[in-house]
């Protein structure tokens, strides 16, 4: 395959792997543990997709992607949000001087590569929708004006699993423009013995910068290059019925009847095959396989499945739905009326 100008410099599907190791590696020196979650961060990064972190405080979340930023040398804003938080105070706002007659541009912390939405839950439905634009067109509408964001922009939102009160539900919209979903849990003994015995020695890792922002976005290119997801591709065929099993229709089998309300939306067609050829290419292999899909399958779909109050009841979880799915569908299609 002739290699185009986007992807020169960039020799094959280890040089990649490389990278993804040595910024594993770099995180590593400051996050113990939580292989997962950095994992998914660096996914969504080359996938180009949004993250939704759940978990409880104190286990990293913020440090891994303060941490991920020094790597790649990116911008990174922290917002806390809070009950009183308006939208301005995310995307920016016009400023009139009285002097001069003339308005100007103040931009908000939407103006970066990583973006922390923290406790995002902590804040009303209008200012989680101030971030629907930013997250689906990576633009911002400031008064008249319309500006573009960074290419490389991420947003990586916290929320607590527990906490009800002073919380508010995320829009469908919203949640629906997160690639993935991430249950960041309990570090080890071992890992949580090794986390205290760092901070109490109080030593600064030196890191290094493994990829520049730019470099990440031509990575992108190569790796749709190198990996093409034709229509016709049986990869793509069997990403989509799996996504289109997790909906209650006419015909859905009784088990996902009774224990769905509602599934996931086309979008997560596309997220599913997107994220599973960057996890392909992590993973050192040059075509996507059945086990990439399952694997990204749990973070693409956990929140985009509805529980009936039935399943809920049941203590059902949707990781517990995916699979069952994951267990049902058949890598080749057999039935072309899906």
């Amino acid at each position: 395959m002739a290699k185009s100008k986007k992807s020169e410099g960039f020799e094959d599907v280890q040089y990649i792997k490389e990278k993804f190791e040595n910024i594993k590696k770099e995180i590593g020196k400051v996050i113990v543990g939580q292989d997962d979650m950095i994992e998914a961060i660096i996914i969504a990064l080359f996938s180009d997709g949004h993250i939704l972190l759940e978990g409880y405080p104190g286990l990293g979340k913020t440090m891994t992607i303060k941490t991920l930023s020094r790597t790649i040398d990116a911008k990174f804003q922290r917002v806390q949000f809070t009950p009183d938080l308006i939208p301005s105070d995310i995307t920016g706002f016009e400023l009139c001087d009285p002097e001069t007659r003339k308005s100007a541009v103040q931009k908000g912390p939407v103006f970066t590569n990583l973006l922390l939405a923290d406790e995002i839950n902590r804040a009303p439905a209008k200012v989680q929708s101030a971030l629907l634009e930013s997250m689906q067109e990576k633009q911002v509408t400031i008064g008249r004006e319309t500006f573009e964001l960074e290419k490389l922009f991420v947003v990586l939102a916290t929320q607590n699993p527990l906490e009800i009160s002073g919380t508010y539900l995320l829009p469908e919209a919203e949640v629906d423009r997160f690639m993935f979903k991430i249950r960041v849990s309990y570090p080890s003994y071992d890992e949580e013995r090794e986390i205290t015995e760092r901070q109490i020695g109080g030593e600064e890792p030196e890191l290094n910068t493994v990829l520049r922002p730019d470099e990440i976005i031509t990575l992108r290119h190569f790796m749709a290059e190198m990996i093409p997801l034709y229509k016709e591709s049986e990869i793509v065929k069997y990403s989509t019925r799996i996504v289109r099993e997790t909906r209650p229709n006419s015909d859905a089998d009784e088990f996902i009847s009774n224990m769905v309300m509602y599934g996931a939306s086309p979008r997560a067609s596309i997220y599913l095959a997107k994220a599973a050829r960057v996890c392909a290419f992590l993973s050192g292999s040059n075509m996507v396989l059945p086990e990439h899909i399952h694997k990204m399958a749990y973070p693409v779909l956990r929140h985009r499945i509805i529980l009936t109050h039935e399943a809920e009841a049941q203590g059902s979880d949707p990781d517990d739905i995916i699979n069952n799915i994951l267990k049902k569908v058949p890598i080749l299609e057999t039935d072309t009326s899906h």
